[in-house]
């Protein structure tokens, strides 16, 4: 049986100490002679059974709805940029905020994958989170990435995401480790309970699909609001029949998704680059001329595992510095020449930033290791 934990106000601390014993296998409270006369008592944890802890009036007063999360269209996967000593360059991370929000982009995905949150402590991705809510939190929904393989550090993670004032959690089934059907279950139901949600199912990621069977049975949730799945437009078009909401995963297939398949939009990579004709794509009906010509870009984006190419990218671009954290490494100056003459066949214009794209030297480039 699991145990969880709830407030009990009647207690004062200094009944704390006698407050949980067990009777006959369960926790009862035991009180002590000596009582608090103020009016104020300090909160003491009791144990019940199949209860969380419930989010205290400050975390919840700005809290978003399911439905405004299901709603989003075009959510990017935002990039985080560096300093040469290996931190945060929130001055760039603020100008490309700025620029996905100018060009349309309702939502951001802050320390996922392409914002490399593996990379981060989570000092720094509870941090990111906070920065990103105070600054555009009123113009754009921010999805912090709180998941993780460890069912305690998802819990963690999405308390203080949603503490700092996140609209919404974005949760991967545990990898590496991996689990049952019936773990995944479990470890998505926790984390459900704490807020508006999005399911993210990448296998090539975690090495295990989140299977139909399991999507329908945590989709009871009221707080799940949606899929963001990988596993191509059947899966998804088989979700959105069943009524959950899905956004594409995969940049090379969203038009279709969108406009076939019944998607509600796409968590995009390539976003970061060309949100406004990502915008296009998602929100001016079908448009197979700009879906076609965008698949260069996208294939040379995914070469190499995602945020690789994105990284070199926005660097040609001047839009960030040219900082890696290993164990990324920028793509070789061949694929830089080939990123400049796509660039000039999609047009500069569209394109994120102002300066003329560069083709950069090896030497221009700065790998962090510790940081």
């Amino acid at each position: 049986m699991t145990s969880s934990l709830i407030t009990n106000h009647g207690l004062s601390s200094a009944d704390a100490s006698g407050t949980l014993r067990s009777r006959g296998g369960h926790f009862v409270p035991v009180f002590d002679s000596c009582r608090r006369t103020r009016r104020w008592r300090f909160p003491v944890a009791a144990l019940i059974t199949d209860f969380h802890l419930p989010m205290r009036s400050l975390e919840i007063k700005n809290r978003t709805s399911v439905d405004d999360i299901k709603s989003l269209r075009l959510i990017t996967a935002i990039k985080t940029p560096y300093l040469p000593d290996g931190r945060f360059d929130l001055e760039a991370y603020d100008s490309l905020m700025h620029m996905q929000i100018i060009n349309g982009a309702e939502g951001v995905i802050v320390g996922g994958t392409t914002g490399e949150g593996h990379l981060m402590s989570w000092d720094e991705h509870i941090m990111l989170i906070g920065h990103t809510v105070n600054c555009f939190g009123a113009s754009v929904k921010v999805i912090g990435n709180t998941g993780s393989n460890s069912t305690r550090e998802a819990i963690h993670a999405t308390e203080q995401g949603f503490a700092v004032g996140m609209h919404a959690a974005l949760h991967i089934n545990p990898y590496y480790g991996k689990t049952s059907m019936d773990g995944m279950v479990a470890h998505f139901d926790t984390v459900l309970s704490m807020g508006p949600t999005i399911i993210y199912n990448v296998p090539s990621r975690t090495g295990q699909d989140i299977p139909p069977l399991v999507m329908q049975t945590i989709s009871q949730n009221p707080n799940m609001a949606g899929v963001k799945e990988c596993m191509g437009n059947d899966r998804i078009k088989y979700y959105v029949d069943k009524g959950i909401v899905a956004w594409s995963g995969n940049d090379d297939e969203c038009h279709d998704a969108r406009w076939t398949s019944g998607a509600t939009g796409v968590i995009s990579v390539v976003s970061n680059l060309v949100p406004g004709l990502m915008y296009d794509i998602m929100f001016r009906g079908k448009n197979h001329s700009i879906n076609s010509k965008l698949m260069p870009l996208i294939k040379w984006l995914f070469q190499e595992p995602n945020p690789i190419g994105l990284n070199t990218a926005l660097a040609q671009l001047g839009v960030i510095r040219t900082i890696f954290r290993l164990p990324y490494v920028p793509l070789p100056r061949a694929k830089r020449l080939e990123f400049v003459k796509i660039v000039e066949e999609l047009g500069r214009e569209n394109f994120v930033g102002h300066r003329d794209v560069q083709v950069l030297d090896d030497d221009d480039f700065i790998l962090v290791g510790r940081y």
